[in-house]
């Protein structure tokens, strides 16, 4: 196949790590093609989707680039968007560009459209049967009383990643009032707030879901001490577990309904019995479950991605 990853930029990626190389490496191993783009090498001509993109191929200690063509997305048998967030306008407007060009024959992953309606916060409402007590809102008198209620809270922005802007409150904290005027932009910027769950300390567990079917494995990110987050880009440390029968209901339930819109690689975030985050846009942690297992996350990627192409 020939497969275009939009990324972030390539010197920026931890290539001990990174889940997109190591696809991009299952890849290569298998005989396809790789080309790169980044997020702003997708535009129209007219009406027309086009992309600028850079051949990729790895060598014995890093990789080397062609110079970049333009090629129609249709050109290629996959576009795989794995640029990080923050979901800022940029990151809607490439939505469009993908939705555009998915329009014009290009198969992307995952389904632009979808990546663009499941924030990655909000989406766990959909299954209100597995998420913890939450509200939404930036109204920091409403968020008062739901601290008040619960005691024990955890604030977040709608638009982070790792961990970013992460804030637990409870009822003695004297620092209140001038982290919710912070997050909240003083009531201008809608945050969500959840019921603070103690078993974080265990880990908060990515389970990685491969066209609607849940890996054996979570990775299971543990706070370091002292710490309420246990994002690995935060300092949390990553241990392989398999899935318990309550993450495992948990996956396939939304695994169905995440096939059935597009969304072909998604991380699902577990805190204890309870779905915390839908990751949609560059979920990680397979690299980390491959070093730590038999399963291999990648490998699976690749042959189901190659059943999509033959079955299509």
């Amino acid at each position: 196949m020939k497969l275009a990853f939009i990324l972030d930029p390539l010197e920026n990626l931890k290539s001990y790590k990174d889940t997109s190389l190591g696809i991009m490496r299952e890849a290569s191993l298998r005989g396809h093609e790789l080309f790169v783009s980044m997020q702003h090498e997708l535009f129209l001509r007219g009406a027309i989707a086009r992309i600028s993109a850079k051949k990729f191929i790895f060598t014995e200690q890093s990789y080397t680039l062609e110079a970049a063509t333009e090629y129609a997305p249709a050109d290629f048998d996959g576009i795989i968007m794995r640029k990080d967030p923050p979901f800022d306008n940029e990151y809607l407007y490439s939505t469009y560009l993908l939705e555009i060009a998915a329009n014009q024959g290009a198969k992307v992953y995952n389904n632009p459209s979808a990546i663009r309606s499941w924030n990655e916060k909000l989406s766990v409402t959909r299954f209100p049967q597995f998420a913890p007590e939450f509200l939404v809102t930036a109204n920091n008198d409403l968020i008062r009383e739901f601290l008040n209620t619960h005691q024990d809270i955890v604030v977040k922005p709608l638009d982070g990643m790792g961990g970013s802007s992460i804030f637990r409150l409870s009822l003695t904290d004297p620092n209140i009032s001038v982290i919710l005027e912070t997050i909240t932009d003083y009531g201008k910027r809608t945050i969500m707030a959840q019921r603070y769950l103690p078993a974080i300390l265990q880990g908060d567990k990515r389970i990685i879901v491969i066209d609607g079917v849940p890996l054996p494995y979570s990775l299971a990110r543990i706070p370091k001490a002292g710490e309420t987050r246990g994002n690995l880009a935060a300092g949390g440390t990553g241990v392989a577990q398999l899935l318990s029968e309550r993450d495992l209901e948990i996956a396939t339930t939304v695994g169905k309904v995440l096939k059935a819109e597009g969304l072909f690689l998604v991380g699902l975030d577990v805190i204890g019995e309870h779905l915390t985050e839908i990751n949609v846009t560059s979920p990680t942690g397979m690299v980390e479950i491959a070093k730590q297992t038999t399963c291999k996350p990648a490998h699976i990627f690749m042959d189901t991605m190659e059943t999509k192409h033959l079955i299509n």
